[in-house]
């Protein structure tokens, strides 16, 4: 049996961590070094650090922010937003990420997940995949970028099978649906991601409860159980978590 990992994620915009509901109405959330220093001490697992804004602002990703996050945790650091080329891969792993999430240049140029898994190995490599309900495709999720601003009539679930054949390490999928609304991970999404390939997936968006966390597990398949509003908001901790999924009889780090 998989050992569950979970993962606390900072939105990052202006420099301070934000949360919404489905992308859009941001609220403060913090700091970002406080954070993380604190979901260490909690019993994180690994920590995602989103810079949300760069790909709709045309920027690349804040090193100054990887940087400071980086100095005061020791449990892998996976880093996304307007990473675009090897070079931009390169600088965050420099300023300190142990992982780069990558999802609106990868669907642009599907080689450069070809290209980054070559040269910095596919453990480094996250891709996440924003899906949005759409009946006319395949498996009814199209994908979506830039932040969830543009469809781009490709089906979700057959992004991921590509992106796994391509050579990425982990898939990230997160409903646009359920985003920041603590109304659980949209299993649908997740389960049919995780019954198409044999990678790590990470259930994001959504999270709210106990249960949710399990059902990420039990009923999506996933091994990495994302989620920020829940413990931005101090609703439920870590150690609730693990110990609640523990309880249910899956293996967790405590």
């Amino acid at each position: 049996m998989d050992v569950i990992k979970i993962m606390p994620c900072l939105d990052m915009k202006h420099g301070r961590v934000v949360k919404g509901i489905n992308f859009v109405n941001l609220k403060d959330a913090g700091d970002p070094v406080d954070n993380a220093a604190f979901y260490e001490r909690e019993g994180a697992d690994e920590l995602a650090m989103l810079d949300i804004a760069a790909t709709v602002e045309e920027r690349k990703t804040m090193l100054e922010w990887v940087k400071n996050v980086s100095s005061v945790i020791k449990i892998p650091l996976t880093v996304g937003g307007g990473i675009a080329t090897l070079e931009d891969i390169e600088k965050v792993l420099d300023a300190g990420a142990d992982k780069v999430s990558m999802n609106s240049a990868a669907v642009k140029n599907p080689d450069l997940i070809r290209q980054a898994a070559g040269a910095f190995g596919s453990d480094r490599v996250t891709i996440a995949i924003d899906g949005k309900r759409n009946g006319s495709m395949p498996s009814r999720f199209e994908l979506v970028i830039a932040g969830g601003t543009k469809p781009v009539g490709k089906d979700a679930v057959a992004w991921a099978l590509e992106c796994q054949e391509l050579g990425a390490g982990t898939l990230l999928p997160t409903s646009m649906d359920g985003d920041g609304t603590q109304a659980g991970y949209d299993l649908e999404l997740t389960r049919a991601i995780s019954d198409a390939v044999t990678l790590p997936v990470v259930a994001s968006g959504g999270a709210g409860t106990l249960e949710h966390f399990y059902d990420g597990v039990v009923r999506g398949g996933a091994r990495v159980l994302l989620a920020a509003s829940v413990f931005h908001y101090r609703i439920l901790s870590i150690g609730q978590v693990k110990e609640y999924l523990r309880s249910k009889g899956l293996q967790v780090n405590l």
